[in-house]
């Protein structure tokens, strides 16, 4: 058996690490708290969109006016710098070079032949619907030209699509991007709606905002730092695009001037110099424009480092707010609990005084608790609160007090058992979880016996009162000895002296009893005999019976009669004086043998 617990508790040990493992390995994979829409992967890959999703997710957060300002502005800050950064991304996937061999090359050549050859086909479109008012051959080759270029277009239309998805199309990519953010921006064009703050009246509710408080914390500084690293990052990346495109710029003193009194040359080559020209300063003309795009993008995201900057200071002020109450509530556990023990010293002090030491511990215990119980329920006020659901507190309050109250409510019941008509009455001789007595007290909650002792040992009374719950009557049995007379069997033992006839002086003992007890044996037998009747059993005898046993002395008499409980002692004495003025008379012959 050892060596199995100890198997058990190894695999124990194995899968609560794996357990602790696999949590801390899976604690990133947590679906997005702000509910946004994420852009598809490609969109991830081509644009940084980080500040966005960062800002949606701390906007989900914020519960008060305040924190709802700043995260407008922080959602409209990071949709500007995206939308910027979408912006210089398309103009520059519209001047990427075509691959200069490959597949993806031949897609291009053949993307821009179909352009050229939908140009020419509008072209020739236009001009037939010109004719196509005075000649009636010209609507024929209207229609078919605009047959033409609908397939000429569709053509067009599955080539960029295969350029795209053999990732030589940028532009498109980034087009489909931004499709699906203006998407996910129109979707959640309303403002997230204020959500309420917690209360914080409690110390659990204090503690929980607290800890909440400092989460969103410690979000709002990464936040700040991310807006101010990528701040960093797009200022370099400025300042070496601007250093290039300085290098880059054409000198106007440095240009070709034609000579003085000679005609400007207008031959191949001019024209060459005058569109190489022309699409060099096209050129720096959208690298001028990525670095204001640039510098907005900067700007946007210092401001949002600024932002960020002021939420935090705003959630620290706050939380400054909640540890103050925090403290408070604290402050007030550790004055109950030191005023229940300075109330506790002084009841045991003021007790001390008293001169009655017999009812000084029960006094004090329930001083004592009462102080405990009262300071424990203001504790549990501080810490939880006062209850909210009443109905459902009732119920738990009901429950539990029918649990902790069981005895005293099946208590309650048992004494209308007890007083029914097979119950017991005061007087009555009863037996109640193996404490028998005369009940002298019957209560709504207890019944109180005065002990009377073993039955057949002993009678008299012990002078203690035994108290029971009610709840006997119905969870447990009792023995009522008692009937209308409380009749009970009694009996008495005399040693014979070894001189004389033995059975004679049993039989002239026998006769004596009977004698002496003759009434109360009728009264016996009447009262048995209604009872009898009424269940239809067979009668009781209530005549002495006398047995002979031996004894070390001789022979002992034994002899058994029915007396009233009552006066139980009072007959017993009395047959005992008769016995022995019996045995000092001088024997006599027996008339009659005794049975044994």
């Amino acid at each position: 058996m050892k060596p199995f617990k100890a198997l058990s508790a190894v695999l124990l040990v194995v899968v609560l690490t794996a357990c602790i493992v696999g949590s801390y390995l899976t604690r990133n994979t947590t679906s997005n708290p702000s509910g946004a829409k994420r852009s598809a992967a490609s969109q991830a890959s081509l644009i940084d969109d980080r500040r966005l999703q960062t800002a949606r997710q701390i906007a989900s957060l914020a519960d008060t006016p305040e924190e709802q300002d700043l995260a407008g502005e922080a959602l409209r800050l990071s949709d500007h710098e995206l939308d910027q950064a979408f912006a210089t991304a398309l103009r520059e996937a519209s001047e990427s070079a075509v691959p200069p061999a490959g597949p993806l090359k031949q897609l291009a050549d053949r993307i821009a032949a179909l352009k050229t050859r939908i140009t020419t086909d509008q072209e020739r479109a236009a001009a037939l619907t010109r004719q196509a008012a005075t000649r009636d051959a010209a609507a024929d080759q209207l229609e078919l030209a605009k047959a033409q270029l609908a397939l000429d277009q569709d053509e067009l239309e599955d080539a960029s699509q295969d350029l795209a998805r053999q990732g030589g199309d940028k532009h498109a990519k980034l087009q489909r991007a931004l499709q699906e953010h203006e998407a996910a921006q129109h979707e959640t064009a309303t403002p997230p709606k204020l959500s309420a703050a917690a209360p914080v009246a409690t110390l659990r509710q204090q503690a929980q905002a607290w800890f909440s408080l400092r989460a969103r914390a410690l979000q709002l500084q990464a936040a700040r730092q991310q807006a101010a690293g990528q701040a960093s990052t797009l200022e370099r990346e400025h300042d070496a695009l601007e250093e290039a495109a300085n290098k880059k710029l054409p000198s106007p003193a440095g240009q070709a001037q034609p000579a003085a009194g000679s005609e400007p040359s207008t031959g191949p080559a001019d024209e060459e110099d005058t569109t190489a020209m022309v699409a060099r300063l096209r050129r720096l003309s959208d690298q001028k424009k990525t670095l204001a795009e640039l510098d907005q993008r900067i700007q946007d995201c210092r401001q949002l480092s600024d932002v960020y900057q002021r939420w935090s200071a705003l959630v620290d002020a706050r939380r400054r707010s909640v540890l103050h109450l925090l403290l408070r509530s604290l402050a007030a556990i550790f004055a109950v609990l030191l005023a229940v023990i300075l109330i506790d010293m002084a009841i045991r002090r003021a007790f001390d005084r008293q001169t009655d030491r017999r009812r000084l511990h029960q006094l004090r215990m329930l001083a004592t608790i009462a102080v405990e119980l009262i300071g424990a329920f203001v504790v549990l006020l501080i810490i939880f609160g006062p209850p909210t659901q009443t109905s459902t507190m009732i119920g738990l309050v009901t429950a539990g007090l029918t649990v902790a109250l069981k005895d005293f409510i099946v208590a309650f019941f048992g004494w209308f058992a007890l007083m029914g008509r097979n119950g017991i009455r005061i007087g009555d001789w009863v037996e109640i979880e193996g404490v028998g007595g005369e009940v002298v007290d019957l209560g709504l909650l207890r019944t109180v016996l005065l002990e009377m002792g073993n039955w057949s040992a002993k009678g008299h009374p012990t002078g203690r009162r035994v108290a029971f719950l009610n709840s006997f009557a119905i969870e447990g049995h009792y023995f009522n000895f008692s009937t209308a007379g409380q009749w009970l069997w009694d009996e008495l033992q005399v040693s014979l002296p070894p001189s004389g006839d033995p059975y004679q002086m049993a039989q002239q003992i026998l006769q004596t009893v009977e004698r002496e007890t003759a009434a109360e044996a009728g009264l016996a037998e009447q009262d048995w005999e209604r009872v009898t009747r009424q269940y239809g059993i067979r009668p009781f005898s209530a005549k002495p019976a006398v047995d002979l046993r031996p004894s070390a002395a001789g022979l002992d008499v034994i002899v058994r009669y029915i007396t009233r409980a009552p006066q139980r002692y009072e007959v017993k004495s009395r047959l005992f004086q008769s016995i022995v003025d019996l045995l000092h008379k001088p024997t006599t012959p027996a008339t009659n043998p005794v049975e044994a």
